[in-house]
């Protein structure tokens, strides 16, 4: 029995297991003229947007699906990575801010002090200065100029002139004003010049941009400049432009050449000139008038009292008036006047 159906098994014809059709090549051809056609059509009437933004659409929760394992694995991972650096920062924030808590201390009894000693010198001047806090817009596209746009102009009443500083030092000064925004031009531009002081010694010079690259130059000092590696430049204020203290560059090389009397010095800015997005902008240093009643009150000399028994005191009224006031001129006369006593 088994002998006859594998008798049977051996005559019967075998199916094929692949159906021959086109050949490889045809197929080949076929679609990559299918994806030409499609392509052209596609470029040329836009038949396939609805159905390239559908398929996105449908195609979106699959991806994300796909992507939740390893955007997992990277929260974990960021969030045990960052913490320790959170920490450590927070650390030294606290630090830093004790010590900013305790300089600010200082600042008040100075300024408290100043106050006093300007009162009591019977000056009527106070430098004061307002700040707008503003955000980069955008970089300028000269690659031969150093600017930066920010969203502050006119209508929040900045002037040009004005100085633009972050968080470490001055990064620029207001060059072009317009109604919603302001061009600042960067120190570190050749078409910029800064007046700064050592903070070491209180040597005033001047700095100028470099132009190719963020650094600035302190031309025309002489070799024998008391300047060192590391001195730190502030502003002088001499200028009425900048306030006074702004922290500006640092001095990271000197050079001395046999050939030419002055040195080449190099520093390198405080600022973020290109690092950060908000800065700040101060006004131009303006004269503030004290109350008159202040001034006067703190100007009364003690000579003046009169003493206890109501007797006129016989010593002399203290002199207020200013030193180079000159008394007005006696008109000419033809008899001869007698000399005055000596005051």
């Amino acid at each position: 029995m088994s002998r006859r159906i594998n008798h049977k098994l051996e005559h019967q014809p075998v199916p094929a297991f692949f159906v021959r059709g086109p050949s490889a090549f045809a197929r080949l051809a076929f679609f990559s003229l299918l994806s030409i056609a499609l392509m052209a059509t596609d470029s040329r009437l836009h038949y396939l947007i609805s159905l390239r933004q559908s398929l996105q659409v449908l195609l979106h929760p699959l991806q994300l699906l796909a992507n939740t394992p390893s955007q997992i694995y990277r929260n974990v991972d960021e969030y045990f990575t960052t913490h320790d650096r959170l920490l450590n920062e927070n650390r030294q924030l606290r630090q830093h801010e004790l010590k900013q808590d305790i300089a600010l201390q200082k600042l008040d009894t100075l300024a408290l002090e100043n106050e006093h000693l300007r009162q009591l010198l019977q000056t009527n001047k106070s430098v004061v200065e307002s700040t707008v806090v503003g955000e980069i817009m955008h970089v300028g596209r000269d690659l031969f100029t150093k600017k930066i746009v920010v969203n502050r102009g006119e209508r929040h009443s900045i002037e040009a002139g004005e100085a633009v500083v972050d968080a470490t030092g001055v990064i620029g000064q207001v060059t072009r004003v317009y109604p919603l925004s302001s061009e600042v031009t960067l120190i570190t531009d050749k078409s910029l010049a800064i007046p700064i002081q050592v903070e070491r010694n209180g040597l005033r010079a001047i700095a100028f941009g470099h132009g190719r690259d963020n650094t600035l130059d302190l031309p025309y000092l002489p070799t024998n400049v008391d300047i060192q590696r590391g001195d730190k430049l502030v502003t002088s204020g001499i200028d009425g432009v900048y306030p006074a203290g702004l922290a500006v560059a640092t001095v990271s090389q000197i050079e001395i050449t046999p050939d030419s009397p002055f040195a080449r010095i190099i520093c390198v800015p405080t600022g973020g000139v290109e690092n950060h997005r908000q800065v700040l902008l101060v006004s131009i240093p303006r004269v503030e008038v004290l109350p008159s009643n202040e001034i006067n009150a703190a100007a009364k000399p003690d000579a003046q009292a009169k003493p206890k028994d109501g007797k006129q005191s016989a010593a002399k009224p203290v002199n207020m008036k200013p030193a180079n006031t000159k008394p007005p001129a006696k008109p000419q006369s033809n008899n001869t006047s007698k000399p005055h006593a000596a005051e």
